[in-house]
């Protein structure tokens, strides 16, 4: 058969000297084509679908040859599939079960098994698709979830769009929980129908195949490019998209990123009743045709339909009304607690009438995602990945409602189906196993000064520890953002330019934080700089920057940040970075000290006021950090030897000998201290000083 190379609507992808490079592999090819397939966001998505192959291995007991299917694991993702990720199991053995299957009551016991079939006992575990693909006869097998298949699936006429498209090439399974007796029903349906391309799953997904990786590749691509220009010609056909505009979009991108960042501290506050949340927006131009939609209403109510898209979106969204988010902010504020309550009321009412004797107990009642016509969408989760994708998803189910509409009547999961889905006892089982979170997840951490020395080593420790960072500074942004999220992960840091002298400057750097992550968990006040000089030789500008850096800057990013903080409602910390000079009187310092001495004090009168909103201030001390810091690549290391009579170069010994403990003081030991005052291991501790400065005696507070 002629293969297609042209396509519109999907990634042809296959590099043919790439593919030569592991031509005699085919668990190479196989995880290639897998990469490709998963690069292509039409095609699946993250951690959607998966992928498998067939081959000849030598039996290790026997040391026959025996056939071995190579697929991806449980929770992996395509897109970046090794072979760490795989299960691999006897082809054989998995045919074998069929005498153990109980029917569709036992489904469940059956996963227990495929650890029977393993070929390599230290595989990655099977998902429950494993029979899915194990049971076909195919060597090479994608099974996808790709958006315009979807809306064909999810269709009330699917069955015939499909005849109409493919004829008698393509097979149709009605919707059914993936499990063995779906993949017994795929056997029978291949082997009934000689000659198909693939099997459409209803209201789930895609299952094509091919002799070769090559194959299997071109195959699939084909099979959802012609179910995309079929959705492409027949969109506004029928009737105008989602039913024609009902809400004008009046609002350019800069209105709608203030309208989002003005009340998502909010929307983050009410979303983390059960645990806290970070969040994610979003304005995408096929979010906004949704939104700003006739149709609107009724579809959200219908929910998802591709399990994929339901597990990470939850049965239905939270539709606000733009009139009434249009008041003020208290109004705003009143009405949206309305309306969570309500969702939670609706959500439990699901709960329970769909519930099972040995259901688990009802979970987050609270919303995953928020659509707000004119403005966009927000997506909350445990940490800012999954709020990503979260987002993704719905937007794959927006495609897929969009196409549905276009070609039929789009039709939801049935409630009773997404719970069983929701609750599933396997889900369960896998939520149990996830690793306990760290000390700092869910939580957004500020740091002014964060490409410094002492400032990014706050930052790393923070990301160590669970926290999302937003490091700002003046410099080293590209660096330090590229740098940190190739260490910690590209959703969890983000770089944004501040000048603490500013306070517009600070509330957009504030505001680039909640747009990314929900708000604002904890802030470190680090940003600085020192000048060492006798009072005759400091002048008015020395004392002016110093003052407005140091104090102006802590007072203003804190007055900004704090304001997010409330609105939030979660509490909160603000640890104020000072330093030893704040207590100790020492030659050559005096705007300098007294700055530090002025952070230091403004440190106590915050704690004073913020003790009611849960939000604790505290202050650590550190002195003599060298090694990375900013603030010794100027005059101050030179003024600072000066003073002491010593050369630069013995800078480090000097500080480190004067001190109880003989220590040099590290960048990290003050992330370290910053890290004790906000991951709960001082919760009740507010408007006290840690000085980390190897023990000087004079600075001891009592």
């Amino acid at each position: 058969m002629e293969k297609t190379l042209t396509f519109q609507h999907v990634s042809y992808l296959w590099d043919e000297a790439k593919a030569a490079q592991l031509a005699g592999d085919e668990v190479a090819l196989f995880l290639y084509r897998s990469n490709l397939l998963g690069a292509d966001l039409r095609l699946t998505n993250y951690a959607g679908g998966n992928t498998s192959c067939k081959i000849t291995e030598t039996d290790p007991v026997t040391g026959q040859p025996v056939e071995v299917m190579w697929v991806k694991g449980s929770g992996g993702d395509i897109g970046t599939l090794t072979k760490a990720g795989c299960a691999n199991l006897y082809v054989e053995k998995l045919h074998a079960l069929k005498q153990r299957y109980r029917g569709l009551a036992f489904e469940d016991e059956m996963v227990a098994l495929f650890d029977h079939c393993l070929f390599d006992p230290k595989c990655a575990a099977p998902s429950i698709d494993t029979p899915l693909h194990g049971l076909l006869p195919f060597k090479h097998i994608d099974h996808l979830h790709p958006d315009a298949l979807i809306a064909i699936a999810a269709s009330k006429d699917g069955e015939q769009i499909m005849k109409d498209i493919w004829g008698d090439t393509m097979a149709w399974l009605p919707w059914q929980r993936p499990g063995f007796d779906l993949g017994l029903q795929l056997e029978e349906t291949v082997k009934n129908n000689p000659g198909l391309r693939g099997v459409i799953l209803g209201g789930h997904g895609l299952f094509t195949w091919g002799d070769t990786s090559y194959d299997s590749y071109i195959n699939t691509l084909e099979v959802i490019e012609q179910a995309a220009a079929y959705l492409e010609e027949n969109y506004g056909k029928k009737r105008p998209v989602f039913g024609g505009v009902k809400q004008e979009q009046t609002l350019d991108a800069t209105q709608r990123r203030q309208q989002a960042a003005a009340v998502m501290p909010t929307l983050r506050g009410l979303a983390s009743g059960h645990r806290r949340m970070l969040g994610h927006y979003t304005d995408d131009a096929r979010v906004l045709e949704f939104v700003n939609s006739n149709d609107l209403p009724r579809l959200a109510r219908l929910g998802t339909s591709c399990p994929d898209h339901f597990l990470r979106t939850k049965i239905r969204p939270l539709v606000l009304d733009p009139a009434q988010m249009h008041q003020p902010l208290p109004a705003v504020k009143e009405y949206l607690q309305e309306q969570f309550e309500a969702y939670r009321q609706d959500y439990t009412a699901y709960y329970e009438r769909s519930k099972h004797a040995n259901s688990p107990a009802r979970r987050d009642p609270n919303p995953v995602v928020i659509l707000w016509p004119g403005v966009g969408m927000f997506t909350f989760a445990k940490d800012k990945q999954t709020a990503r994708v979260a987002a993704e998803f719905y937007t794959n189910a927006i495609n897929v409602m969009k196409g549905a509409e276009a070609v039929s009547e789009y039709q939801g999961l049935p409630e009773q189906e997404a719970f069983d889905i929701e609750y599933w006892l396997l889900e369960e089982a896998k939520l149990q196993r996830m690793p306990k979170p760290k000390s700092l997840s869910g939580q957004v951490a500020y740091v002014t000064g964060g490409t410094g020395g002492i400032g990014k080593a706050i930052c790393e420790v923070l990301l160590q520890n669970g926290a999302c960072v937003v490091a700002t500074d003046r410099d080293r942004l590209d660096e330090t953002q590229t740098e940190l999220r190739k260490q910690y992960g590209k959703d969890n840091a983000l770089t944004a330019p501040i000048d603490v002298t500013s306070a517009e400057s600070i509330a957009e750097s504030l505001r680039q934080s909640v747009l990314q992550f929900g708000g604002v968990d904890i802030v470190v006040n680090c940003a600085g700089l020192s000048i060492s000089k006798p009072l005759s030789e400091t002048t008015q500008a020395d004392w002016d920057i110093l003052n407005d850096v140091l104090v102006k800057g802590q007072f203003l990013v804190t007055q900004h940040a704090v304001e997010i903080q409330r609105q939030q409602g979660l509490g909160g910390d603000v640890v104020n970075i000072a330093s030893k000079n704040g207590l100790v009187a020492g030659p050559n310092n005096v705007a300098y000290g007294t700055a530090k001495a002025a952070q230091l004090h403004m440190s106590r009168l915050l704690a004073a006021e913020l003790g009611p909103d849960k939000i604790r201030v505290n202050t650590v001390n550190p002195d003599a950090v060298l090694r990375g810091s900013k603030i010794w690549e100027g005059d101050w290391a030179a003024g600072r030897a000066k003073a002491y009579g010593v050369s630069v170069e013995d800078l480090p010994a000097h500080y480190a000998k004067r001190t109880l403990l003989g220590e040099e003081v590290l960048a990290e030991d003050i992330a370290k201290a910053v890290l004790v005052f906000v991951d709960g291991s001082l919760s009740k501790s507010t408007g006290n000083v840690l000085n980390v400065d190897g023990g000087v005696a004079m600075a001891f507070v009592r």
